[in-house]
């Protein structure tokens, strides 16, 4: 193996727990104003801004370059493109709306709150970045032994503000590819082909290692990289079959060892 290419949301940075602290403030937030049942109100702005999300005619681009209804929820967009134009003229009123929906679902008829909560999502997201405790020391482990590649579905702008309130990461890596730049997403095969001219080696010498089986495992499977999942929550299997499963990163080491 010459080269490892790794997933960035929810594989080194823990994506997910970051929204549900920043739901968590943010309804808590509101609870400071109403007496409601937190847990309730976050259930129902992730109920909303799914269906919102899903109504916009730009939600075919954001899943094919991986953009989710949360993270529309704190992006901005000021990206390139006509389709990343219409997503900055769309999320103000996304966000505004899935918050005052979300209050709805629950008795509370306040739009100014709702706006309010809008705009506060996308400042207490910022505040709370967490990587998972095994990812700094296994890229240390591994930098200087194997060309390193972080491979991201998602907005440039938002995934670069995500690198930037975890500086820790990018020293690792000799190259990161964002699918908003390159125009496709993962599975797409295109962008894993990139990915290999970039770093110049072969599928047969690369790893492939991310949490998501629809994304990471399929596009490396159907490009010929050696793909591993790193199943860290003990998820479902489905049809789409990885050559390695991990459940920590660190596991990583006696399967390149193997491979070796």
């Amino acid at each position: 193996m010459k080269a490892i290419f790794f997933d960035l949301d929810d594989t080194l940075l823990w994506d997910e727990k970051s929204v549900k602290k920043a739901f968590e403030l943010t309804c808590g937030y509101a609870a400071s104003k109403y007496d409601i049942d937190v847990e309730g109100l976050e259930q129902a702005v992730r109920e909303s801004a799914r269906e919102l999300y899903s109504s916009y005619d730009t939600f075919s681009f954001t899943q094919m370059i991986g953009i989710n209804p949360f993270e529309g929820l704190w992006g901005h967009f000021n990206d390139p493109g006509p389709q990343f134009n219409k997503m900055k003229e769309i999320v103000p009123a996304y966000r505004r709306d899935t918050w005052t929906q979300g209050l709805k679902k629950i008795g509370i008829d306040d739009p100014l709150l709702g706006e309010k909560l809008g705009e506060r999502f996308p400042e207490e997201r910022k505040k709370v970045p967490f990587l998972f405790d095994d990812a700094l020391t296994v890229l240390g482990e591994l930098q200087g032994k194997y060309k390193l590649l972080m491979l991201t579905n998602g907005s440039p702008e938002l995934q670069n503000t995500k690198l930037t309130i975890t500086p820790e990461l990018t020293p690792f890596f000799d190259e990161i590819i964002i699918s908003g730049e390159f125009g496709k997403g993962k599975p797409d095969r295109a962008i894993f082909d990139y990915a290999l001219k970039v770093m110049d080696v072969n599928a047969r010498d690369t790893l492939m290692v991310g949490d998501n089986l629809n994304t990471d495992i399929l596009g490396a499977n159907e490009t010929g990289i050696t793909s591993v999942w790193l199943n860290r929550f003990n998820r479902e299997e489905n049809h789409i079959q990885p050559d390695y499963e991990i459940e920590q990163l660190m596991e990583l080491f006696p399967l390149l060892d193997k491979l070796e």
